[in-house]
């Protein structure tokens, strides 16, 4: 049984919602953010990643970014930009373009079924990461970015869906990545409690450092307001979509050297564990291959043998099999959490990402991986156990600033 509670949130006044969204704000570079806030005031980015409201040579310090922070949000409210819903409700929220579709629900979810493990992870998080964006939340009494949960649909829900999108939506935004952001209000609220209460689990899509920061937030508040009735801070924001509907694109990797290696030692290692064969092939087709590009040329590489198959869920991730039989062993990377020299490729930034990376020298060989699939997710998170980091890209991405969740 899952539990969800309807919303009282600030969201933007018909008009300015092409204005206030944005993809979440680990998406950006800083470049690309410097840019967007020069270009638009009203960007909630100038909330999420308020450091970059300051001059380019400029190095505030952390309180000033939480300061800057709450001080735009305010703004954004004081100007009527970001108006107060007046009635606890859900949203149904679609994203649809790029040949997907997805339809699901905002609501909060109460963290004490994330503290039992109701609501299943599958990453460890980073304490720095966490820490910052605890403070964040607790500074500006906000949750401001949508946690994406995954759950296994049932038809209650798929029905209440199905009616909820013939109304008339409250935003329909088309963006310049492709992708149609539609959203409704819903207030028969107690349809959708109920509906949620046959769903046994819960899983975290994408968003674990947002979560645990919620989670800190929680505690942190607690304590600063021991007798807050309302308890706001016990729920956690939450864009809720059927697991069948979500597709998990490649998160592919870069190394900056060969690890004293030459190209042709390297291959050699290689080739002690895989078949390594040339290829025009940029992206696997299939979970056990992997494409990898080094020296402007393209490789597949293949377990000899046909390695048999692991009975753990992890251990059979093509990101667990780079890790473990690649990186970590010929290319001395032993935590990607930690290392500085791999780098992360996600989503539609792709193979051509990886062939510039290389072909500029910024990386010596770049891997393009099968993607993990939603039932590998399930499986891991139902299994209790941990992928390894970067193993799963969601796209189209939920949108910060629709929904911002006062607490």
């Amino acid at each position: 049984m899952s539990k969800i509670k309807p919303l009282t949130p600030y969201r933007p006044a018909i008009g300015y919602e092409g204005e206030v969204t944005c993809l979440p704000f680990d998406v950006f570079y800083g470049e690309e953010v410097h840019e967007i806030i020069a270009g638009n005031p009203n960007t909630f980015l100038r909330v999420t990643r308020s450091e970059n409201d300051f001059p380019l040579d400029a190095d505030p310090a952390f309180s000033e970014v939480l300061g800057r922070a709450k001080q735009n949000m305010e703004r954004l409210i004081a100007d009527g930009i970001l108006i107060r819903e007046a009635e606890p409700s859900v949203y149904v929220y679609r994203l649809e373009g790029n040949g997907r579709c997805q339809t699901g629900v905002i609501a909060g979810c109460l963290l004490d079924e994330y503290e039992a493990g109701k609501i299943k992870r599958h990453e460890k998080t980073q304490p720095d990461k966490v820490a910052d964006r605890t403070q964040h939340i607790v500074h500006l009494r906000a949750q401001t970015g949508l946690i994406f949960l995954a759950f296994r649909g049932t038809e209650k829900i798929h029905a209440l869906l199905d009616k909820a999108v013939l109304a008339e939506p409250l935003y329909d935004l088309g963006c310049d990545t492709g992708v149609t952001h539609t959203i409704w209000k819903g207030t028969n609220t107690n349809e959708w409690i109920d509906a949620f209460e046959d769903v046994p689990a819960i899983y975290i899509a994408d968003g674990h450092h947002r979560l645990e920061s919620a989670l800190k937030a929680r505690d942190i508040l607690r304590t600063q307001d021991p007798t807050d009735a309302a308890r706001e801070f016990d729920h956690v924001l939450a864009g809720l979509f059927p697991a069948e509907d979500l597709t998990i694109l490649a998160y592919n990797r870069a190394v900056e050297d060969l690890n004293g290696l030459s190209l042709s030692e390297f291959l050699d290692k290689l080739a002690e564990d895989f078949n390594v064969d040339g290829t025009v092939e940029k992206v696997p087709a299939r979970h056990g291959e992997i494409s990898m590009y080094a020296s402007g040329k393209w490789y597949k590489l293949t377990q000899r043998g046909g390695a048999k198959e692991p009975s753990d869920p992890v251990d059979r991730l093509d990101v667990s099999i780079l890790q473990d039989r690649v990186l970590a062993p010929i290319l001395g990377i032993h935590d990607p959490r930690t290392d500085k020299r791999i780098a992360f490729v996600g989503g539609q930034r792709g193979v051509k990402e990886l062939e510039r990376l290389v072909d500029s020298g910024e990386a010596a060989v770049a891997f393009s991986l099968f993607a993990t699939t939603m039932d590998d997710l399930l499986a891991v998170s139902d299994a209790g156990e941990i992928m390894p980091p970067k193993s799963t890209w969601f796209e189209p991405k939920l949108r910060d600033g629709f929904i911002v969740n006062p607490i």
